[in-house]
């Protein structure tokens, strides 16, 4: 007999905000705020300032340098200013801090 567990399959994203941020960035692109080869020109030169050019594992080293391709990109279209990003940022740390372990973060 074989354990379930084991035979379940890895998570796609290891972390809930990995998804988010990939989710968000597909729906942008969908949606016309810019295209593919774009994103992938943007996100490797992220990728090369932060000297991530070896094989990355989809961890936060990878996601961090994807939401900060995709908050330059929303700023230089208007869409986001780096204030606005921070403002949220802010309010969700806060209110993760003040909602008790297990409830949904609410802003």
């Amino acid at each position: 007999m074989t354990d379930a567990i084991s035979d379940a399959p890895e998570p796609v994203f290891s972390q809930p905000w990995h998804a988010q941020v990939f989710a968000l960035t597909v729906h942008l692109n969908e949606t016309g705020h810019f295209d593919w080869p774009e994103w992938v020109r943007r996100f490797s030169a992220t990728l090369a300032v932060h000297g991530l050019g070896r094989d990355l594992d989809g961890g936060d080293d990878y996601f961090t340098a994807w939401l900060e391709t995709l908050e330059g990109l929303l700023a230089e279209q208007g869409v986001a200013s780096p204030d606005q990003v921070e403002q949220m940022r802010a309010a969700w740390e806060a209110a993760y801090l003040r909602t008790p372990h297990g409830d949904p973060v609410r802003l």
